[in-house]
């Protein structure tokens, strides 16, 4: 696979109308915000690609082109089933942590649902591919150890595919857990074990009046009636999402208190976090919520299947229908809502989601470890997103078709993220360099 043919103002206009069309609303609504999120874009070429999904998806179109032009994004392994699964979206080595499942276990795996929808499951594997070879770039791997972590990442990621669509049993493919863990993955588990719910609530919330309530400053906004009012009306249509076991206190979903968030990370609408009294009567059982306004996922706009469109009642009832698909027993409060006319998903606001931490990952070895245990993760989210019902939008089993697909060209599959991987490498980059240059040179709109 070549380098993008296009010229560097070439490419440059092309990831101007790329940004506009994803961020250029954003953008005109809070300049300011945008300005801070380009800066943290233009910090590195890591950041640059983890930050750029639209840009990602663009460049591989309907999947048919990469970022020479040429045919990649799955090859031979896309047919009518591997090219209509629930994926991430956004997979990169940025994004793993953990999250507390609905069984109270502390679990190591893929998070971030926002750019999950339904398409070809090599797109997770390839822009995981991609971050991988800017990273290694970063710790100054060499190109054969790229491709080393490459080939690494795509055979566990399909040995675990195999055991998984074969019937292994459970202790031979178990999740990351702090029993099953090893190195930074079980770091990460223990780091996250040491937080508590109560020292989330300490830090946003105050006891007044023998109650708890939320805290003024932090960011936090205190609501006018009107806005009061819409948002627990809005709450009230989130309570009607939520499965039956969800509701076994009465009290379960009384409403403490709420305030107003401004924006839903670095630029973008207000977000609302709503104070619950969750499991019990003691304070330090209070649950803190969050309901903010989901966006369009990046890959949408390439995937043109109708039924997937019409599928989904508005894009917050799509982020948490993704994040149930793909995330095995998924956060208990999670559902969605809307809010002036407008998509809304709701989660807790949960002290127990660390995200890992590759600063101090610089050992070959056990970066090695890490990248092969990432495979495995990437695996087990694409074997949790499949309903034999028939009643979803994947109604098959996703292993099996996926490792059907693999199996009929085994020796081709590692070789395939392995160029995707050093082509898109030398993009990102490129692209960092050259989105650098247009922000410091003030040609990006609005800014």
């Amino acid at each position: 696979m070549s380098v993008h043919p296009l010229n560097d103002e070439q490419r440059g206009e092309e990831i101007l109308a790329v940004l506009d069309t994803a961020f250029g609303e954003l953008l005109t609504a809070d300049p300011a915000a945008f300005r801070a999120t380009y800066r943290r874009l233009a910090a590195s070429a890591l950041a640059f690609h983890r930050g750029t999904a639209c840009l990602f998806h663009h460049d591989l179109g309907a999947g048919s082109a990469g970022p020479g032009g040429g045919r990649t994004s799955g090859g031979p392994y896309l047919d009518e089933r591997t090219s209509r699964v629930w994926i991430h979206g956004d997979l990169h080595a940025e994004s793993f942590g953990t999250h507390l499942d609905a069984n109270g276990c502390l679990v190591f795996g893929v998070n971030g649902f926002d750019e999950a929808y339904v398409g070809p499951f090599t797109r997770d594997l390839e822009r995981f591919a991609g971050s991988l070879a800017v990273l290694g770039y970063a710790k100054a791997l060499s190109d054969e150890q790229i491709t080393g972590l490459v080939t690494l990442y795509a055979t566990a990621y399909r040995d675990r595919i195999h055991a998984l669509a074969t019937g292994a049993k459970s202790d031979e493919v178990p999740p990351f857990t702090l029993d099953t863990a090893e190195g930074p993955l079980l770091d990460t588990l223990r780091d996250a074990r040491s937080l508590t719910r109560l020292g989330l609530l300490e830090s946003m919330t105050e006891i007044r009046d023998f109650e708890r309530r939320f805290a003024p400053g932090g960011g936090a906004i205190e609501l006018d009636a009107a806005t009061r009012y819409k948002v627990l009306a809005a709450f009230d249509g989130y309570l009607e999402t939520l499965p039956d076991a969800s509701l076994a206190r009465p009290d379960f979903y009384r409403v403490k208190d709420v305030v107003g968030r401004i924006g839903t990370g670095p630029a973008g609408p207000p977000s609302y976090d709503i104070l619950l009294e969750g499991h019990s009567d003691a304070l330090e059982d209070d649950v803190v919520i969050s309901i903010r306004q989901a966006r369009s996922p990046a890959v949408s706009r390439y995937v043109t299947d109708r039924a997937v469109r019409e599928h989904f009642e508005h894009q917050g009832h799509r982020t948490a229908a993704c994040r149930r698909s793909l995330q095995t027993h998924a956060d208990p409060w999670l559902g969605w809502t809307e809010l002036d006319g407008a998509g809304q998903v709701v989660a807790e606001v949960s002290p127990y989601a660390v995200g890992l931490d590759w600063g101090d990952i610089d050992d070959p070895e056990e970066i090695a470890q890490v990248v092969a245990d990432l495979g495995r993760a990437t695996a087990a989210m694409h074997a949790a997103a499949d309903d034999p019902s028939g009643e979803s939008l994947v109604p098959f089993s996703t292993e099996r078709a996926i490792d059907a697909a693999i199996a009929g060209d085994e020796e081709g599959f590692a070789p395939l993220l392995v160029d995707f991987a050093h082509a898109y490498g030398v993009r990102a980059r490129a692209d960092h360099r050259i989105f650098v240059d247009l922000f410091r040179n003030g040609r990006i709109a609005g800014l």
